[in-house]
């Protein structure tokens, strides 16, 4: 028996690692028996899309000097997700809602923080304002092999600034993925290297379970 109740569900992961596609596959089922909705960081707005293309334009600017500084960068980051919480999330949850999120504050913390070294305390102090008490229930984190990350974003049409780091970067990024996910009981460590039906379920059993049992 499910009753209904706010749940906030997050994806995270390097570029390659399939949680656009889990995201949106879980979506689609659930949403036939919970009331659900998609969304995204950044993004997820129309203000914070209009945010979003300012951050993954600047990437490809060729002059290092016209580009935004890591702080600029980060607090356009932080603005965005500032009203997507307020316009869109926080709404969603109050209405008792499952909140499907590709991306939210771990995403911050492996590349802002790990990636562009700003200070973490930089970061928390605004998330305590803008955040309050909005938490992910559950965060899964999809580990992928280079392989298969690299081989999908090669299909990829439009790529955006975090399509073209380096292997050594996502390797990285993965490794504090890893890390933040450590010892934490709303989070999940999936095997994503292949996007199976497999996956699918494994995914929808799991929300399901934690859904059942609050």
């Amino acid at each position: 028996m499910y009753k209904k109740k706010p749940y906030f569900i997050v994806f995270e992961g390097v570029e390659g690692c399939g949680k656009s596609f889990q995201s949106k596959k879980l979506f689609l089922k659930l949403r036939k028996n919970f009331s659900t909705i998609l969304t995204r960081e950044p993004g997820g707005t129309k203000s914070a899309e209009l945010i979003r293309r300012l951050i993954l334009d600047d990437y490809f600017k060729k002059n290092d000097k016209n580009k935004f500084d890591k702080y600029t960068d980060t607090l356009l980051y932080l603005a965005a997700r500032n009203e997507h919480v307020n316009s869109k999330i926080k709404p969603a949850l109050k209405k008792g809602k499952i909140v499907i999120c590709d991306r939210f504050t771990d995403s911050t913390q492996a590349y802002q923080v790990y990636g562009k070294k700003v200070k973490k305390s930089f970061i928390s102090n605004i998330h305590n304002i803008i955040l309050q008490k909005i938490r992910p229930n559950l965060v899964f984190i999809l580990k992928v092999d280079q392989k298969s990350a690299l081989k999908r974003l090669a299909k990829r049409k439009n790529k955006n600034r975090y399509d073209i780091f380096s292997k050594n970067f996502y390797r990285k990024v993965q490794k504090y993925f890893l890390k933040i996910s450590k010892n934490k009981k709303n989070y999940i460590i999936l095997d994503s290297s292949s996007n199976t039906k497999d996956l699918e379920k494994k995914i929808y059993e799991i929300v399901l379970q934690r859904l059942k049992n609050g």
